[in-house]
């Protein structure tokens, strides 16, 4: 690659349009979400048994689950229809965001040397304030798919479809049911997604302070910011997940559970601190490789689309 390109590359956040950072965000978001279903599927059956010795629960869940791996497959198709347009919004907000906060910063502030720690430091400071503004715009689109997402994937769903699903969910619970885990989902994703591009942004400048077109680079920063971000908020999808699946729950404090304050106190009364870790080892294996492809590809949409090709794929569009 030679100067001029990685000039280029470099210049995009700032220079490109909304169409191309959605776009890449987009084929991100699918990329991300669906390789690694699977084992999402599996973190999501973990986090719902019910049964008070965790330890034999994962164990005899992943027996059954891996006997029958297409079931690991139910409700990929409400991700595909809902990571999209979600991801687009996301990745587009943080780029406008980013951009916008960077100038602030650097307005407000004296002239440093490129590359220096507090360059640096302004950029994870950015970097976190956009990405807790594009979580919560990404949120509100993708909440009512990762309920449908999460009914599919129980282990003892009958659900024939996203559409089935969304059907009968909304018969027998309301639309109350598509957003009743919104709060906690915000609550979530706003310090997961902050955490997430920030250690990515200050990975991605130690790895490779001249901020160049390099995929080896994106993979392992995506992976790292992936790990931390997954590690410190799993209590919170525990919650999240007990709500999202409330309605299928044979239980029935937590069929009537209202909130997140009771769902914390039906995790902690079961299982104690420990049951805010279930599903932790998937949750992270899920998340490091995602987020790692997450990344890359929207990093390679990002190199492509300012190319001449990219150029004549948007005129086409």
């Amino acid at each position: 690659m030679d100067i001029e390109n990685e000039h280029d590359y470099e210049s995009l956040g700032a220079n490109s349009t909304m169409a191309q950072n959605a776009i890449a965000g987009a084929m991100a978001g699918i990329g991300e979400h669906c390789i690694m279903y699977p084992v999402d599927s599996i973190r999501t059956r973990m986090q719902v048994l019910s049964t008070p010795d965790l330890g034999t629960a994962i164990k005899d869940a992943s027996k059954k689950q891996f006997r029958n791996q297409r079931n690991l497959w139910r409700g990929v198709y409400s991700v595909i229809a809902g990571a999209g347009p979600a991801h687009a919004v996301h990745f587009a907000t943080y780029e406008f965001c980013k951009e916008k906060f960077n100038k602030h910063l650097t307005s407000n502030s004296k002239i440093r040397a490129p590359g220096s720690s507090f360059e640096i430091s302004n950029q994870v400071v950015a970097s976190s304030a956009a990405g807790a503004i594009a979580t919560f715009s990404h949120d509100a689109l993708m909440t009512p798919f990762d309920v449908l997402k999460q009914r599919m994937q129980l282990r003892d769903s009958t659900y024939k479809s996203a559409r089935d699903c969304a059907r009968k969910v909304y018969a027998a619970e309301g639309l109350k049911a598509f957003y009743i885990s919104f709060p906690t989902t915000v609550s979530m994703s706003i310090p997961f997604q902050s955490v997430q591009f920030a250690t990515y942004e200050y990975c991605r400048s130690k790895f490779d302070p001249q901020g160049s077109y390099n995929p080896k680079v994106h993979m392992m920063a995506g992976a790292v910011a992936g790990a931390v971000a997954s590690s410190v908020t799993t209590p919170l999808d525990v919650v999240k997940t007990l709500l999202q699946t409330k309605g299928s729950s044979k239980d029935v404090q937590i069929k009537n559970c209202n909130g997140f304050r009771q769902a914390a106190t039906i995790i902690y009364n079961g299982y104690g601190v420990k049951g805010f870790f279930r599903g932790f080892k998937p949750r992270v294996l899920t998340n490091m490789p995602s987020t790692a492809i997450s990344w890359s590809v929207y990093e390679y949409f990002k190199w492509f689309l300012a190319s001449e090709e990219g150029d004549k794929f948007i005129d086409r569009i």
